[in-house]
């Protein structure tokens, strides 16, 4: 297992995804961020099962940036309730470790 990890978030505004995204990487909090998206998400929200599309954000980081990481997020994130969860990165090439290290000193 790695130090580091994918932080995944969605967003019902692509360009709200790209403004988090970009304000976590000048931060050094995350070495990069993927957008997908439009992505379509079905959810059960105050006793009502809803539809929306959405972005979803992938944030490279490491383990102990995570708290800085989700607060940065939770700062500038539009929903009252925000996914922000982290996943393991168990393995990976030395070259991209090596990079996302260095993009990410703690």
């Amino acid at each position: 297992m790695t130090d580091f990890i994918q932080v995944f978030t969605t967003m019902d505004k692509e360009e709200d995804a790209r403004k988090i995204g970009r304000l976590m990487v000048e931060k050094k909090l995350a070495a990069c961020v993927q957008i997908l998206g439009p992505i379509s998400s079905i959810y059960r929200w105050k006793g009502k099962v809803e539809e929306a599309k959405e972005w979803l954000c992938i944030f490279k980081s490491r383990r102990g940036l995570f708290q800085k990481l989700e607060e940065g997020i939770r700062t500038g994130h539009p929903y009252e309730v925000p996914e922000i969860v982290s996943l393991p990165i168990e393995s990976g090439s030395r070259d991209y470790l090596n990079w996302l290290r260095d993009e990410t000193p703690e």
